[in-house]
């Protein structure tokens, strides 16, 4: 089971003929080193990336549901896979929306489904995400669905750029979540 929808996003596994859409979005050199990527160079590179990295049971691919186009990505990572020294139940949220649909809510919406999928589905007990500080909207965004600024700075040097620009670590508990 998966998060699968909200009123303008369908949530669904990446597929290999994404490639071509992927690499529109993610070849904008505004989009991936705000999430900690370098713009992809190719379709080739992109697909890549789908067979490798976004080819698994917590990683989607957010469609709009009015076009049926691809214009992000959203999912989590277990502890063993976190940026975050995280516990056994908790998850790291991380998440991407195109340029063009960026300042219409949509982030927020389908980070919300997927608090709900990882506190109702998942079980998780504190959810966890963190931002570069020079990607403020992005912080925003986590801030509108209730996480909380743990004042915890990373520098995370696996990241695009992550030796230079420092991420700030958020914070939500389920507990905090459901009052």
């Amino acid at each position: 089971m998966n998060p699968t929808e909200t009123p303008r996003l369908r949530f669904r596994p990446w597929v290999e003929s994404d490639a071509v859409v992927l690499f529109k979005h993610a070849s904008d050199p505004d989009v991936g080193p705000r999430a900690g990527w370098p713009p992809h160079q190719s379709i080739e590179e992109s697909l890549v990336v789908i067979q490798d990295i976004f080819s698994n049971d917590h990683t989607w691919a957010i469609e709009l549901k009015e076009t049926k186009e691809v214009i992000g990505c959203i999912g989590y990572y277990t502890h063993e896979e976190s940026n975050i020294g995280i516990d056994e139940m908790d998850a790291e949220i991380g998440y991407w929306i195109a340029k063009p649909y960026w300042n219409q809510g949509l982030c927020t919406e389908a980070l919300r489904s997927m608090i709900d999928y990882c506190f109702n589905t998942k079980g998780f007990f504190t959810l966890w995400s963190d931002f570069f500080v020079d990607n403020p909207a992005s912080g925003r965004v986590m801030e509108k669905c209730g996480f909380r600024d743990t004042g915890e700075f990373n520098y995370l040097s696996h990241l695009y750029r992550g030796d230079e620009r420092p991420v700030k670590v958020m914070r939500l508990d389920y507990a905090l979540e459901t009052i």
